[in-house]
């Protein structure tokens, strides 16, 4: 059970690691993204997982689907910043000029190891910026990118670690666009978040850095209903625990938790009123970070340095009613 097999989706290969309790499917060359995670136990979709047939909307939209990577996450305003006397100029892709949701879409990564062993087993891939001429045309400053996934049991826990290859310091931010089925029953969801406030932003939903009280989302603290919610919104975690419960009413659910180090903001997203799925981001910096005129500690920009490598984890832990467990078999 606790092994790497590949399969395919669309003609590219995928990388499926398996537990008693799960099945993860990683798409390495169109853009590294964890497509698929099949709950053996409750024989459901635990990700808003892409058809076939949606090979041309994923293509143009990878960040829609499983858990794409954000790198950096959000807006900049028109794209351009300047960072350690280097220019960056990001590609418009917003109604406003702005970009948004960076520079990583379909890149192919490179699977560098395997592992498995009695507790697990894991998968990492790697992908060097500069390999790819219009990520280092926008970010000039090359960075080799690598990411571990290790499944074990219910458990997946997702290691990132970036080097900066180039001469300058450079701006780092990462986040994750988790798509999580809630199957059209956002009633029987509860979504418990520990924040402190409210990003405001302005007309071009980049945040002021202006933090307001929570308001409704206070509720969010002791556990928020899913049924009727709307947002699209930025909040601070400020201190607390870097960790989401989406619980289910009959005790089911999913704990995802981020390194508290480097993940200090969570972006909920229902795309619309919340239905068949919820998204729950987290991000190490505030978007428009390099234009803030607020300290990196505020806006989460990671100073890369030369030379430097930086590491970033987070985990996805499924939680079971008492006494459920996988049938036994050996698919």
């Amino acid at each position: 059970m606790k092994k790497v097999t590949k399969g395919q989706w669309n003609g590219y290969d995928t990388y499926i690691l398996h537990s008693h309790e799960l099945e993860v499917t990683l798409l390495p060359r169109l853009g590294n993204n964890v497509i698929r995670i099949w709950d053996r136990v409750q024989q459901r979709d635990v990700l808003r997982c892409p058809d076939e047939s949606e090979l041309d909307f994923y293509l143009q939209k990878p960040y829609h689907f499983g858990i794409p990577l954000l790198i950096p996450p959000g807006r900049i305003r028109r794209g351009h910043f300047t960072y350690a006397g280097q220019e960056y100029q990001f590609d418009r892709n917003t109604a406003n000029d702005n970009h948004i949701h960076g520079l990583h879409r379909t890149q192919p990564w490179r699977v560098s190891d395997i592992e498995e062993d009695d507790e697990g087993c894991a998968i990492t891939t790697e992908f060097v910026t500069s390999d790819d001429p219009n990520w280092i045309r926008q970010f000039p400053e090359p960075l080799k990118l690598e990411m571990t996934l290790r499944l074990q049991g219910a458990s997946l826990k997702q290691t990132f670690k970036i080097t900066h290859l180039g001469q300058k310091a450079a701006p780092f931010g990462l986040g994750l666009h988790t798509w999580f089925l809630i199957d059209g029953e956002p009633g029987r969801w509860n979504l418990k978040l520990p924040v402190s406030g409210l990003f405001k932003a302005d007309e071009e939903l980049i945040p002021t850095g202006e933090i307001a009280p929570l308001g409704p989302w206070e509720a969010l603290n002791e556990g928020m209903n899913l049924q009727g919610v709307d947002c699209d919104t930025m909040l601070n975690i400020g201190g607390k625990p870097a960790v989401a419960e989406l619980t289910r009413d009959d005790g089911y659910g999913l704990r995802y938790s981020a390194d508290p180090e480097h993940f200090k903001f969570w972006v909920i997203y229902s795309k619309g009123e919340a239905d068949r799925f919820f998204c729950i981001e987290p991000y190490t910096w505030l978007p428009d970070a390099p234009n803030s005129p607020l300290p990196a500690e505020q806006t989460g920009l990671i100073d890369l340095k030369p030379q430097q490598t930086v590491e970033l984890n987070l985990n996805l832990d499924i939680v079971y009613p008492e006494g459920e467990s996988a049938p036994e078999t050996d698919s």
